[in-house]
This record gives C-alpha cells, structure tokens and sequence, in this order.
C-alpha cells in the first residue's frame, strides 16, 4: 500500500474523511464494518490530529479513520497553518469540522491514537475501558505489531494500560507557532504515520 500525495494522484469521489461524521478512511460505503476504526486524538482537534487523519487516509489504508479532541470548540475548521502545512506536504486537505471526543466514538475504536502523553492520560481518567487500546502515534509507530491478525488482536496483548505516558513520545502542538513550526510538525507526523501504516493493517 503506497502513499497517495494529492498532487500526483487523481482520486475518485471521496466519502467523509477524517475528522468528518461518519469517517471512512479509505472505505466504500457500507464496507466500514469489516474493518478496523481507527480513532486520532489530540487537543484541539485543529492541527495534530488532522495532519495524523489525513496522512492515514491519503496512504490508503483499509481502516476506518476518525479524529477528535480532548479540549474542543467543536465545528470549528481546521486552522489556516494547519491547512498550509498538508497543502505543502502534498496531501489532500479534508473537509474538517472540530469535535470532541465522545463514547461511542472510544467504543467503536480498536485503537486509539494518542498525539501526546497527555492524550493517554485523558483516556485513561475520563474513559478508563479504553486504556488498553491508546498509545501515542510515536510509540505505536515503532512498537505496533505488524501481521495479518485483526488489528484488535494485534494491540490486547500489548498492555497499553500500564505503559507509562511520559516515555511514549510526542509529537510538539504547533498551536500558537509560525507557518515553519506548523509545517515541522506536519513532516514530523508525516514520518511517524508512514512507519505506523506498515504495522496497522
């Protein structure tokens, strides 16, 4: 499964994408239910999690992607800088309306996709059942078992519950930063996400 960046692919009729109700990932309408839901997280819902979202989805992989926030002014757009930095990446800009995470969007996941430690610990004070299936994007990038097993059963044994946040990696919010802090920390997802696509499914 290749990456897909938008300038050089011509793509068909798109259903939501990530960050969209109901998101799809790279799935025909309808097909959702076969396979893996991936949920992203990060605060805002403005910046990392987007980045993360659409890079899953522009690499293609057969997942449903959805993104939200711990700390959101929901149906806000993405921002500007955040828009700019896929734009210069080559990636699809998705249609995007802010959301906070909610539990039936935690229920639906196998796995949940932190940005940072303080993702991982919101899951697991406001949402406790799903501690054992959130990490950060860092860690899972190098840690996920790759293999034809359902994703699910891929991550149970990985006691995600008792890794300690502080040593999974982050990825920096570039909120309040400059156009080159945003685009740094596109490029920064944009590497952790295709080491993660290889394992994810």
């Amino acid at each position: 499964m290749g990456y897909r960046p938008s300038a050089m692919t011509e793509t068909a009729p798109r259903t939501p994408g990530a960050g969209e109700e109901p998101a799809s990932g790279a799935l025909a309408s309808g097909d959702d239910h076969l396979h893996p839901h991936v949920l992203v997280l990060c605060t805002g819902n403005a910046a990392r999690s987007v980045m993360a979202g659409a890079l899953l989805d522009a690499h293609g992989i057969r997942a449903r992607v959805t993104t939200a926030g711990t700390h959101v002014v929901e149906h806000q757009p993405m921002s500007v800088r955040t828009r700019k930095a896929l734009t210069s990446i080559g990636v699809d800009v998705p249609a995007h309306r802010s959301r906070q995470v909610v539990e039936s969007d935690v229920e639906a996941a196998d796995l949940v996709i932190a940005l940072a430690s303080e993702h991982v610990r919101y899951m697991r004070r406001r949402h406790p059942a799903a501690a054992d299936r959130t990490a950060t994007l860092s860690w899972l990038a190098h840690n996920l078992p790759p293999g034809q097993k359902p994703l699910s059963e891929r991550v149970r044994p990985l006691g995600l519950a008792e890794l300690d946040p502080d040593f999974q990696g982050d990825v920096e919010d570039p909120a309040g930063g400059d156009d080159d802090e945003y685009l740094e920390c596109a490029l920064e997802v944009q590497r952790l996400v295709g080491e993660l696509v290889e394992r994810l499914v």
